[in-house]
């Protein structure tokens, strides 16, 4: 064999080598320069695609004007804020500024998750762009993917959850938003979470896929509302399958005693499923709710436990908790 050839051979190898093992595990982004990086899309970018193990990225406390967005090829990528309250990701996009014509709303995130096994923690995401219609704080399209003590600050379509075998987990959140601002056709577990109504209007508007049975859960959550705030519906369908629960939360008075509405879509009162189970709070009282929704029995309750939702990759996230 030539020589040439033998050292050029030799030296692919080494660099090949040396490509594999500079891989970081572990980084750091900080505004200060203290980090690796002081730029969160930096640090992704900097990320090894298709890891053989997770990726954790440290995120100092700061205020990070930045449309963050986590690729199909960044998986098993985590997220962490040195500290919720102080920890800030935020953008201000909307639809009539991204003016792409009547899907504009897709483009508005703030943080865009595309990746699967995407964790995140003490992160708060804003969507400042005010009430000016559609604006999105956190759109994720991957699945497996866990938010643990977040905030999601928005108006209206603060989170966008999407995938129709998409699985997703919230655990301690904040959301906060004014109309639909909990919408989309993936599967997704709220546990122990504050939704805060801005507006008169609804929470959540899933559109599940046919067939599929669970859309969103809420257990144990605390349904809040800002002041002067007195009308809002749990939900409304944006597709007609739509499926929602609420079970064991806290409904303040600002929730209607309808509970539910069919966004005139007379059909979507037979083939949507709207269900609550041992609610309490002034907007718990159930007499009055719309007639095609679901009280749900304590055999059927038993069927909404984050394994039974989400699947069993969820339990090691659980029984951490």
């Amino acid at each position: 064999m030539n020589l040439n050839l033998v050292v050029l051979l030799i030296f692919s190898v080494i660099g090949s080598t040396l490509a594999q093992t500079d891989v970081h595990y572990e980084m750091v982004v900080a505004q200060d320069g203290s980090g690796n990086f002081s730029k969160i899309q930096d640090a992704i970018d900097a990320a090894k695609a298709f890891p053989d193990k997770r990726i954790t990225i440290h995120v100092k406390n700061g205020v990070y004007h930045e449309k963050v967005r986590i690729p199909e090829w960044n998986n098993l990528l985590s997220l962490i804020g040195e500290d919720v309250e102080q920890t800030i990701i935020i953008w201000e996009d909307y639809f009539d500024k991204i003016d792409r014509g009547r899907n504009s709303t897709f483009f508005t995130w703030t943080l865009l998750v595309e990746a699967d096994d995407f964790y995140a923690e003490n992160l708060t995401v804003i969507n400042a762009a005010g009430e000016v219609g559609q604006a999105v704080a956190l759109h994720v399209e991957g699945n497996r993917c866990v938010f643990k003590n977040c905030r999601f600050l928005g108006n209206q379509d603060t989170v966008y959850l999407t995938g129709e075998n998409s699985h997703h987990y919230f655990s301690g959140c904040r959301i906060t938003g004014t109309t639909d601002f909990i919408f989309g056709s993936a599967t997704a577990f709220f546990s122990r979470c504050e939704i805060v109504s801005k507006a008169n209007s609804y929470i959540t508007a899933a559109s599940t896929p046919k067939d599929k049975p669970f859309g969103f859960v809420f257990s144990e959550c605390k349904l809040v509302a800002d002041e002067d705030v007195e009308l809002v519906y749990l939900g409304r369908p944006w597709r007609i399958y739509a499926k929602t629960a609420f079970l064991n939360c806290e409904l303040g008075q600002h929730i209607s005693t309808e509970g539910w509405h069919d966004w005139n879509k007379p059909e979507a009162q037979t083939s949507a499923f709207y269900a609550e189970f041992k609610n309490t709070g002034g907007g718990a009282i159930t007499c009055s709710r719309v007639n095609w929704s679901h009280q749900l029995t304590e055999e059927e309750a038993k069927n909404y436990t984050p394994e039974n939702v989400l699947g069993s990759w969820i339990s090691a996230f659980v029984s951490k908790e």
